[in-house]
């Protein structure tokens, strides 16, 4: 994902695109996205985790192929929206399968590792990230550096996937799975979209909407609001980024213990008081040391709230049941990162960038305000 966004101003050049014409590209990929969360559901259930894994992210590395050959060799807004289209399906649908796996694997093991898992997210990001702005300084195309990264990607899962446990496809029975026929494909479509009457999962959607939405539009608009919003120049920006994206990140890898010691609900609770803290901070504090703290708790509240969610969407016996949960609180989720890039532009351009991000304090108080709906069903063994 990473190495796609850092390349977006090469593509753009390339194909000489208007900003409206990148955002319409964009759109592709997430329309796409949606669509692979929708059909996740159905890939686990009928060709189970490892096989799932496997399929979706080859398709992402097919996508980025196509993306670099309409970008670089030759130019091609429909090879570069085929390629976002099949970039931002397998995305999609992968993350769907390895938030239900993760999620058996936590129940396996006895304890919290969903965050640890999310925080190597991160580390992804920061890598893809670091080998594009290399790429780029190098003055190596688009193509060759999206095709390395597609070689890598492939190489990796088929390695990876190896050490992923052996389950029987998600649509058979968990009880007796040897005996029980496959469930047909529209039984799942019924039970797939049944779980959107549940109450406690929609509650869970909007802890991870609260949270989904902090993390995202920090990543968006937080350099852009210590520049415009505060008068401070480019490179200070890029420094307070850096430090939410380590923080958040930190606050993942420890964030495990945390959950086993003290629980989800006190834990969503407390981040969600914290978040806001840091946002209040950031928006009115006046002094860079104001804003930096505020970056951090800022980056520390909202981190476990998308794994938090994904455990507590799959914390159900049936392991079918459980990947249509993740599939529906995961689409809540993208919509804040879908929606919220242009609602904050749209609110930052009438009201100012600072001014708009107090939508995100009233969304974290809703966040921990639901946060009863995380907690654990049964204690841990």
């Amino acid at each position: 994902m990473a190495s796609w966004v850092a390349r977006i101003p090469a593509v753009r050049d390339f194909n000489e695109l208007t900003t409206q014409g990148v955002g319409l590209v964009i759109l592709a990929g997430s329309i796409a996205s949606v669509v692979g969360l929708v059909v996740a559901p159905l890939v686990i259930g009928r060709f189970g985790p490892r096989t799932g894994m496997a399929a979706t992210l080859i398709v992402v590395a097919v996508g980025l192929v196509s993306i670099g050959i309409g970008s670089s060799v030759v130019p091609s807004i429909p090879l570069v929206v085929l390629g976002l289209a099949l970039f931002g399906f397998g995305n999609g649908a992968v993350d769907v399968i390895m938030n239900v796996d993760a999620a058996e694997v936590e129940r396996e093991l006895g304890r919290t590792v969903m965050p640890l898992m999310h925080a190597f997210f991160s580390f992804g990001t920061v890598a893809g990230a670091g080998l594009a702005a290399g790429a780029s300084a190098l003055a190596i195309d688009v193509a060759p550096h999206l095709a390395v990264v597609a070689v890598v990607i492939v190489v990796a899962v088929l390695v990876a996937v190896r050490f992923v446990p052996v389950r029987d496809a998600y649509g058979v029975t968990d009880a007796s799975a040897d005996a029980a026929p496959r469930t047909t494909f529209w039984t799942r479509v019924r039970k797939n979209l049944a779980v959107w009457a549940d109450l406690r999962l929609l509650l869970i959607g909007l802890v991870m909407l609260g949270m989904a939405f902090a993390e995202g539009s920090a990543n968006d608009w937080i350099a852009l609001a210590v520049v415009d919003g505060h008068h401070m120049d480019a490179t200070t920006a890029a420094a307070i980024f850096t430090v939410f994206t380590i923080a958040m990140t930190a606050a993942r890898v420890i964030g495990g213990p945390v959950l086993d010691r003290f629980g989800r609900v006190p834990v969503i609770r407390t981040l969600a008081v914290i978040g806001a803290l840091g946002l209040g901070l950031f928006i009115f504090g006046t002094e860079p040391w104001m804003l930096v703290v505020g970056t951090i708790l800022w980056g520390v509240g909202c981190s476990l709230g998308f794994p938090v969610g994904m455990s507590a969407a799959a914390d159900v016996p049936d392991r079918a049941e459980s990947a249509a949960r993740v599939s529906a609180v995961a689409m809540i989720g993208y919509t804040a990162f879908l929606v919220g890039p242009p609602l904050l532009g749209f609110l930052g351009q009438h009201f100012g960038i600072l001014n708009a991000l107090l939508v995100l304090l009233g969304l974290l108080v809703l966040a921990g305000l639901a946060a009863p709906s995380v907690r654990e069903r049964a204690p841990r063994d």
